[in-house]
């Protein structure tokens, strides 16, 4: 039985909101950051959350060709830890707090007999990220004003 469940994490298919995350899915989440070059591509998404940023950019960042990556995001956004929007032809990639909370509550779900509390472990679904909140409280900053280029001489 538990070959069979391996076999299916792979394609366990995303985690509705408000759905509990299942063996599988927490399986399959926890393969996708097994491997080094996804662990580092969420960590980037997180400390851009909630912005996010661009494939370009996250190729450039963590040195991998653009073939690999649209694989590697591909596993991650499968797993629900990644999610992506179109902002007319560039795609921006976020990491999916949700899911990640969905994966930690799974994890530590049943520590002191159902009761994490009691070991100082906050409950994750009880938890909210304030990214968003935050981004908006923070101050825009504002572009300086564009230098006219300085005058060439020719020789």
């Amino acid at each position: 039985m538990r070959n069979a469940m391996l076999a299916v994490a792979s394609h366990a298919t995303r985690v509705s909101p408000g759905q509990d995350l299942s063996e599988p899915h927490a399986i399959s989440a926890l393969a996708a950051l097994a491997q080094p070059t996804r662990l580092a591509i969420f960590r980037l998404l997180v400390k851009h959350e909630p912005v996010g940023i661009t494939a370009g950019v996250i190729a450039e960042t963590v040195g991998a060709p653009h073939n690999t990556l649209s694989t590697h995001l591909a596993i991650l956004v499968r797993a629900g830890l990644l999610r992506s929007s179109r902002d007319g032809r560039t795609i921006i990639y976020r990491s999916d707090v949700k899911g990640m909370q969905s994966l930690i509550s799974f994890l530590i779900d049943d520590c002191c007999n159902g009761h994490p509390e009691l070991c100082g472990i906050p409950n994750a679904t009880g938890a909210s990220c304030d990214c968003e909140t935050a981004s908006k409280k923070a101050s825009p900053k504002k572009r300086s004003a564009r230098q006219p280029k300085a005058s060439r001489k020719r020789a």
